[in-house]
């Protein structure tokens, strides 16, 4: 079993701010993001799984 550890602060906040950079790309409150909404997502999400799975990430 993987033991999981919480992320560190500055992973979440940049995992948080690429995530939401993603939606409101995607949603067209933010036009630069929007070509590249589905992979800052896709990065949001694989920061924070990373940086759950391995401490000091």
């Amino acid at each position: 079993m993987i033991k999981l550890t919480p992320p560190s602060t500055p992973a979440f906040l940049i995992s948080l701010l690429l995530g939401g950079a993603g939606i409101a790309g995607k949603l067209g409150y933010f036009a630069i993001a929007a070509p590249n909404a589905f992979w800052l997502l896709t990065t949001a999400f694989v920061l924070l799984l990373l940086s759950t799975i391995f401490r000091g990430l």
